[in-house]
């Protein structure tokens, strides 16, 4: 159990690492998450600077990287940069890159194969790949997984290709850990193979999902289908919008570690956060500090500073 980190900030724009040393330990103490992907897209990666990015990754090591597994995002659309990005993370103690398919610029196949093998040649570190074309334009083909899964350090996906048939057919194939990049589909992924979730709504059920796992592979698929059902509301109300939004807004209602997004992003509405606010009482998901349903809290540090001691 996975969850893809947002990166806490200021009402000033300027990244909170305080707040990311607190959320961390949140996320791995209270929702249970076994490991955490840092400046992933998620993490607004596409608007932090280099210079953030390594002080985030050292910040949430030194927090939590003693007891959870800390995965590095380091893809971009230039090979060059991804490579220095890679160096970066392994000097400041990753223990895994995510390498997501480069975006805009669609490369063939072929520059799949290369751009990826040379970052997983740049370090000594294991590699998770992120195959998400509704984000980057261009799908990883299956053919392509399967070559890239016999360098020794690719040893992972993250599929948000929402493609079950072609996940199977790379799956019987390869050795690759797939991770469910979609949480709709955490469950249905299990059920072919996946061996986990790399999530967003696990900020704030990250003990659910990980209730999910432990009883679909110990044979208890009922109470695994259980617990997908009723956290169906949170899957659809925190997808009404882009995630990061989202996330950060029903975090600053539970009074963690949130604030506000960076722009092109905007921060969720009044309205926006009483519609999440309905979603997780939908699924009976209480907030660590108790807020009730529409209790909602402005983004920015307001929001960070309801922190209470017990929460980390």
């Amino acid at each position: 159990m996975l969850t893809a980190m947002i990166t806490p900030m200021r009402d000033n724009g300027e990244v909170d690492y305080d707040g990311v040393a607190r959320l961390a330990a949140y996320l791995v103490d209270e929702q249970r998450n076994d490991g955490l992907v840092v400046n992933g897209t998620t993490g607004e990666s596409a608007t932090t600077s280099d210079e953030e990015k390594e002080r985030i990754l050292r910040t949430v090591v030194e927090a939590v990287g003693d007891r959870a597994t800390i995965v590095a995002g380091a893809g971009s659309n230039d090979t060059r940069h991804s490579i220095e990005l890679a160096r970066t993370a392994e000097r400041a103690g990753a223990h895994g890159l995510l390498l997501v398919t480069p975006y805009y610029n669609r490369p063939p196949q072929e520059g799949l194969l290369r751009h990826f093998t040379a970052i997983a040649d740049a370090t000594g570190l294991p590699v998770m790949l992120y195959d998400i074309p509704g984000r980057t334009g261009t799908p990883i083909a299956s053919e392509t997984l399967v070559r890239l899964a016999e360098h020794p350090r690719i040893v992972a996906n993250k599929d948000a290709k929402d493609d079950l048939g072609a996940s199977s057919w790379v799956m019987a194939r390869t050795d690759l850990a797939y991770y469910s990049g979609n949480d709709m589909l955490n469950l249905p992924m299990l059920s072919i193979g996946a061996a986990g979730f790399v999530s967003v709504v696990g900020h704030v059920v990250g003990g659910d999902l990980h209730d999910m796992i432990d009883a679909y592979h110990s044979g208890d698929v009922a109470r695994a289908l259980a617990i997908h059902r009723r956290l169906i509301p949170v899957y659809t109300g925190m997808f009404r919008t882009q995630g990061v939004i989202t996330t950060k807004a029903v975090l600053n209602m539970s009074g963690l570690p949130g604030g506000t997004v960076r722009s092109p992003l905007t921060d969720a509405s009044p309205e926006l956060q009483a519609l999440l606010s309905e979603d997780l009482a939908a699924a009976g998901v209480k907030s660590p500090n108790g807020l009730a349903p529409h209790q909602a809290v402005p983004a920015g540090a307001a929001g960070a500073e309801r922190l209470t001691e017990g929460t980390a």
